[in-house]
């Protein structure tokens, strides 16, 4: 494989505009939501 060439990869906090937020993996450094698993009706 080639080095150097992919994103880094760490923990982020997703928030949503509920209040609720949550621990996952990505390449981006945060990442906000308008809907999650908490307030969405279904």
């Amino acid at each position: 494989m080639k080095e150097n060439i992919h994103p880094k990869y760490g923990k982020i906090t997703v928030s949503c505009v509920c209040g609720a937020s949550f621990e996952t993996g990505s390449t981006k450094k945060d990442m906000r939501v308008e809907i999650c698993s908490k307030c969405h009706p279904f």
